[in-house]
């Protein structure tokens, strides 16, 4: 097992860092505070092929891991520009088309994800279903040789700059039985589709929508993958999503203690910098542990999801959301109480940081849940909910 990452992903790494300095914090929270859209940010990440990492060679893109997906989005976040959508299309949508889909939806989809000219998103959260995907009420069903989509979900990031959204829905049979869940590549303007904006107290450029289906109608080739394929088929792209939850996540921690001990070392107090007191060193030398815990634990989930172990990839990719999520709640925390009141002036940016911070402890899925899922499938306890 080698614990040290290739040459080729620290270098990775570190072009993708620089690459991002020249955007920055003050760039990213003013584009989110003015109503607008990181679209430079976007694109000139997409043309030198840093989305793309992910995306199979024979498409255009660079044919990597999800781990290489994942370094890119920490990266990004570590420079102050925490960008979601990466956790969405490349890393859900692009993973699951390019491991399910057609040859046909390939062809058409993935060297758009690989250049970052085309974004996805993704829609399983319902409000009557929260993290209980067996009660999804959304419904596909046959008519002719099309599709009919009904239903409604909630908390989907990014609707209003994507091409299409890759919708979860169940099937419904004749007699009006649910069956598995599937997944439909729903464009953005079909008839019928309209999204609704969730206001949020999260600085960010992308923004949360509630999505209505009204009968909409698609052609066949909207299904990706097999239509019984149920909740394995689904895992293929939820497990990216928390390996790269975690690494946005370990990206702002890294980005919080970065400020918190460069203020630390400067700010002095009676003649001594405040970074001097065991006060303000300890609680930071420990945050500083968690996130490195956080981010070991995300790339062996990596390892595992790139080498095919499905099953211990689950497990180390909740482990590793958790990990992460808990991570950047107390390394933000404890960079805003180092600032003192200057923690949450605009200046310093970490007041921007909070919510979001918060938020990684809640989506994709919530702490709870992952503790749910550890005690039942690591521990082998009873299944209590």
């Amino acid at each position: 097992m080698d614990f040290v990452e290739s040459d080729e992903r620290r270098a990775l790494r570190k072009a993708v860092a620089d690459f991002a300095s020249g955007y920055g914090h003050e760039y990213f929270v003013a584009k989110a505070r003015a109503g607008e859209k990181t679209d430079e940010l976007w694109a000139a990440a997409g043309e030198l092929g840093y989305l793309g990492v992910a995306v199979p060679a024979e498409y255009g893109g660079g044919g990597g891991g999800i781990g290489d997906l994942a370094a890119v989005c920490e990266e990004l976040a570590a420079a102050g520009c925490p960008m979601l959508l990466m956790v969405v299309s490349p890393a859900i949508c692009a993973t699951v088309i390019a491991r399910y889909g057609t040859a046909e939806q390939k062809r058409r989809w993935l060297p758009g994800f690989a250049d970052g000219t085309t974004k996805m998103a993704f829609a399983i959260t319902e409000p009557d279903a929260g993290s209980n995907s067996h009660k999804l009420a959304t419904a596909i069903r046959r008519d002719g040789d099309d599709w009919v989509l009904s239903g409604g979900k909630y908390y989907i990031s990014g609707v209003d700059e994507v091409a299409a959204v890759l919708v979860v829905a169940r099937h419904v049979d004749s007699a009006g039985q649910r069956l598995m869940p599937s997944l439909m590549i729903v464009p953005t303007d079909a008839p019928g589709f309209t999204y609704q904006h969730i206001p949020m107290e999260v600085v960010s450029p992308e923004k949360q929508f509630t999505c209505f289906f009204d009968d909409v109608r698609l052609p066949p080739d909207a299904l990706v993958g097999a239509e019984d394929a149920g909740l394995a088929q689904l895992f293929a792209g939820l497990n990216p999503e928390r390996i790269m939850a975690a690494s946005f996540a370990t990206g702002m921690a890294r980005r919080a203690l970065d400020q918190a001990t460069d203020y630390a070392r400067t700010r002095a107090v009676w003649g001594t910098p405040i970074g001097a007191h065991q006060g303000i060193a300890h609680p930071l030398a420990q945050c500083a542990i968690q996130v490195e815990l956080a981010r070991l634990m995300t790339q062996k989930a990596a390892a595992l999801y790139d080498a095919g172990e499905d099953r211990a990839a689950g497990e180390a990719a909740n482990m590793a959301k958790y990990a992460a999520g808990e991570a950047v709640a107390a390394a933000v925390d404890q960079a805003i109480q180092v600032h003192g009141g200057n923690g949450l002036s605009a200046e310093y940016g970490l007041g921007a940081l909070l919510a979001a911070s918060r938020l990684s402890r809640i989506a994709p899925v919530s702490r709870e849940m992952i503790l749910n899922f550890v005690a039942q499938h690591t521990l082998g306890l009873p299944r209590s909910y």
